[in-house]
């Protein structure tokens, strides 16, 4: 179990890193939006030539190649915007899980703590999809119907709830723990 756990405290600090990088990128590329939009569109999509300019992050899908065959500066920044959003919360839920796991190894998993984090992690899992969804409609408004396939996935949403069932779980468990140990 303790190999796990550490296997586990490696992969998610790894992934927090990597999602923090992943949305300081997105900062600078909504910054760059207004300046060098067209030489950003090397970077979206090139290995599948029936997807170039397309950008996704997390279900969050914005086609960013105008009718001219540009970059649509516009739906960079929002996109930008909503990936930064994203992937922040992504890094969130990392930072969360590596912190159980270094908090458990020393005292009861059973702690208030672990209990919130636990619940934003729930919190964080649906509102991943959510944010998705704001962005997009906030893009159809602005850009219009062309620029944003508009679609919710409900697995953030799913797992999101399942986490915050859990956490009432861990929640009378440290309600048992603190009865017990009064009882002693």
């Amino acid at each position: 179990m303790k190999n796990l756990n550490k296997v586990v405290k490696i992969v998610a600090k790894v992934f927090e890193i990597a999602h923090w990088v992943c949305a300081c990128i997105m900062v600078v590329m909504a910054i760059c939006s207004s300046q060098v939009a067209e030489r950003l569109s090397l970077f979206f999509n090139m290995s599948n030539p029936e997807r170039i300019g397309e950008a996704s992050v997390y279900g969050f899908e914005v086609d960013l190649v105008n009718s001219a065959g540009g970059v649509n500066k516009t739906s960079l920044l929002l996109f930008a915007i909503g990936a930064v959003i994203i992937y922040a919360l992504v890094a969130m839920i990392f930072r969360n899980i590596y912190l159980i796991i270094k908090r458990s190894e020393s005292e009861t998993p059973f702690n208030k703590d672990n209990i919130r984090m636990t619940r934003e992690i729930g919190i964080f899992s649906i509102a991943i999809p959510v944010i998705g969804l704001i962005m997009s409609t906030i893009l159809r408004l602005v850009v219009g119907v062309d620029a944003v396939e508009t679609s919710v996935n409900l697995s953030g949403v799913i797992i999101g709830i399942m986490v915050l069932c859990l956490t009432q779980f861990f929640a009378y468990g440290a309600q048992l723990e603190k009865d017990v140990d009064g009882l002693l």
